[in-house]
Formats: structure tokens, C-alpha cells, sequence
């Protein structure tokens, strides 16, 4: 369990994502754990993936503060109305939409790295950014540079957000990937504040249900403890490894991972689960 969270954690940390669909396959298919309690153990998985990334990318000032708590305004709004309806939509159409969104992304990721398109200023600042304070800069240790970046498309961003919630509530999956996206590709934020923030963003959210996972039974110290200790371990050493990884080589690696998770969720909606 403490190999699975190191691997988890690291990897999780590199693409801002909460390390939950990384563990439950693992723990499920390899060491025939239950899947309640595999769940149990991936709403651990992501706020110690957060608590132990978030730390790293705050010290090195990559993370934009501002702009994890503008948004999370959004994915808790999202989150809260869809545990309400929960039920009262069709869940294959919601895999389908979601699935379909993040096969898109995918696309449109890949047409980025194709144009190498990393332009993070404009000629016209964008007026809700500006007024919310939340454009940002960081020190990239790859290009060894400071970068300053221009956030743009406020609304489209917290669209985006919302119906992260929305998947999060109804669904009860992990929204790193849909956090990363909207940063990224609506937002023009660079992939790798992008990350950070997401990972920051992840644990408030999965904070909010752990309670109910730990009171319903689904939380066995045995498994979350171990888990949790490598994750902890992990999440900095991949908050590390990230700054010093081109964004190229981590869009190499999201492009085929959002890809596969919005086959896994549109081939859901038709009844195909693999």
C-alpha cells in the first residue's frame, strides 16, 4: 500500500490529479480489494496527494492562490446542487458529457502541442481577471526563466468548474483532469500553474465528502494509513520532478490520459465498462 501511494502521489502531483484513479484499479484488480473501500481509500488518496503537492508548490510560489479560491467558488457550488439532483438526471447521459468534454480537451491539448502554443500574454488584458487580481507569474526551473501569464475567459472557466462539481456531486469522481482543462485551455493559464492549482483545489473538494466516506465505514485505517504515508512521501518529490519537466513532456503524458478517461466514461454511458 505504501509503494501504491508513492507511485500515486508522484504521479498525481506531475498532472494534478488526485491520484484516485491511479489507485482504485490497482488496489481492485491487482490485490482484490473491495471497491467501497477502494473508494474510501481514494477520497484519502486526493487530499494527501494535495496536502503533501500543495506544500512543495507553495514554497516555489507556482500554485496561483487567487485564482484556486475564485474558482472553488464555482466547483463547491457545482458539487452541492449535483448531490441534490443526484437521481434526478440520467447518469448515462452525464458519462457521456463529461466523457465527451474531456475527449475534446484531449484533442484540443494535442493541437496545442502541435502549434507549441504557450502564449501567456495579450495585447488586450482581460478585464474580470484584472479586477480579481488573477494574473500570475512563476519561476520556471526548465526554461529557468520567470514567466508572467494573463488569465482570460473568466466565465468560460468557471463554466467549467461548475460542471466539475456538478460530475464530482452526481457522479462521485475526481474532477482533477476537468480542473486542469479549464484552467489550460480556457483559462490560458500555463499547464504547469495549472497543475499546481488543481492540486490545491482537489483536497477542498474532497475534504468536503471524506466526512461521509468515514462515517459510512468505507475508510479502513488499514489501507488509507499506509496509502497515505506514501502519498505524502510522493506528492513532493512529483511537485519537484514537474518544475523541471518541459510542459511538453506533461502534455505527452495528460493528452492520452484524458483521452482514456473520456472513453472510459462515454463507453460507460452505453453500458461498457472495462
Amino acid at each position: 500500500m505504501f509503494g501504491v501511494g508513492l507511485f500515486a502521489g508522484t504521479l498525481g502531483a506531475i498532472l494534478g490529479i488526485g491520484g484516485g484513479m491511479i489507485i482504485t484499479p490497482i488496489i481492485t484488480l491487482s490485490l482484490g480489494l473491495d471497491i467501497k473501500y477502494a473508494i474510501g481509500a481514494s477520497i484519502i488518496a486526493v487530499i494527501a496527494t494535495s496536502s503533501g503537492a500543495t506544500i512543495a508548490f507553495l514554497k516555489d510560489d507556482v500554485l496561483n492562490l487567487r485564482v484556486a479560491m475564485f474558482l472553488e467558488i464555482a466547483t463547491t457550488i457545482g458539487a452541492v446542487i449535483g448531490a441534490i439532483l443526484t437521481g434526478l438526471i440520467s447518469t448515462r447521459f452525464l458519462y457521456f458529457l463529461f466523457g465527451s468534454l474531456l475527449i475534446f480537451s484531449s484533442y484540443n491539448m494535442y493541437r496545442k502541442l502541435r502549434k507549441n502554443d504557450e502564449v501567456y500574454h495579450s495585447s488586450t488584458p482581460d478585464k474580470l481577471a484584472t479586477k480579481f487580481k488573477l494574473n500570475g507569474s512563476y519561476y520556471d526551473k526548465n526554461l529557468k526563466k520567470q514567466v508572467d501569464y494573463q488569465v482570460k475567459h473568466i466565465p468560460a472557466g468557471l463554466s467549467i468548474m461548475f460542471g466539475a462539481g456538478l460530475a464530482s456531486g452526481m457522479l462521485g469522481i475526481g474532477s482533477g483532469a476537468f480542473k486542469v482543462m479549464a484552467m489550460d485551455n480556457a483559462m490560458h493559464i500555463p499547464l504547469k500553474p495549472s497543475t499546481a492549482t488543481s492540486n490545491l483545489m482537489m483536497g477542498v473538494t474532497a475534504a468536503a465528502s471524506a466526512t461521509v466516506y468515514f462515517f459510512n465505514g468505507s475508510v479502513r485505517p488499514d489501507i488509507a494509513v499506509p496509502l497515505a504515508l506514501g502519498i505524502l512521501v510522493g506528492a513532493p518529490i512529483g511537485s519537484r520532478i514537474m518544475q523541471h519537466l518541459p510542459a511538453k513532456t506533461i502534455r505527452l503524458i495528460f493528452i492520452p490520459l484524458l483521452l482514456f478517461l473520456g472513453l472510459k466514461m462515454a463507453l460507460k454511458s452505453f453500458g461498457v465498462v472495462f
